[in-house]
């Protein structure tokens, strides 16, 4: 019985749309999926008015800052996500994205979420790139980590990073600490991949849906 009350919840607060602005990012397919299972329809897109009229918005990347920065330029995308009012999700390279700017060939990003993007420092036990599970711990109370204990494990795979910094809602930790969920008003972002954590990236993707606008 307790297994089904949630899920009840969660039918009546479910999104009627998603929308999934496409920015060049290979994980597109796990990402559709991932909502796919939670029943919540996505749409991959890069059309201003149907990112504005979404009830839920995802900035999702994989590669390099400039290259996503330039396919948003040329969707004329900056401003349109600069302005959502909506819950919005960075994932991954879309984390970096919402940044104030990446070291990665010094690429000025959307400056929503203060703080610069910078490469992982290496160690012989914490190469670069990050690939693999690693486990978080939160710092800050906030409904996107709600039920998700310190410890549990994410899939990261990335580079670059944002420093722990006052917008940081949960850290994890490679040779040093850094940013593994931030948040500021309505935006959130997690530097891991929820669509490929497991039970754990379902539970957070839910949270980020269950969020008022």
């Amino acid at each position: 019985m307790s297994c089904q009350r949630p899920k009840a919840r969660w039918a009546e607060m479910r999104p009627d749309n998603i929308a999934i602005i496409d920015s060049g990012g290979a994980n597109i397919a796990s990402l559709l999926y991932a909502f796919g299972r939670l029943g919540a329809g996505a749409t991959l897109t890069t059309d201003a008015a149907t990112i504005q009229a979404a009830d839920r918005v995802i900035l999702p990347g994989v590669g390099a800052a400039q290259d996503a920065m330039q396919r948003l330029r040329e969707h004329q995308l900056i401003d349109v996500i600069r302005g959502l009012q909506q819950p919005v999700l960075g994932i991954c390279l879309g984390m970096q994205l919402l940044a104030d700017a990446s070291e990665e060939e010094d690429v000025e990003c959307l400056g929503i979420i203060p703080g610069i993007a910078s490469r992982l420092h290496a160690e012989t036990s914490s190469p670069v790139p990050n690939m693999g599970w690693c486990p978080i711990r939160k710092t800050k109370a906030h409904d996107t980590l709600a039920n998700v204990d310190d410890g549990t494990y994410f899939y990261f795979l990335h580079s670059y990073a944002l420093p722990v910094s006052g917008f940081t809602i949960a850290e994890a930790q490679h040779a040093e600490a850094f940013s593994a969920v931030v948040a500021k008003r309505n935006f959130v972002a997690a530097q891991f991949h929820p669509e490929r954590s497991s039970a754990a990236g379902s539970r957070l993707l839910q949270n980020f849906l269950g969020m008022p606008r």
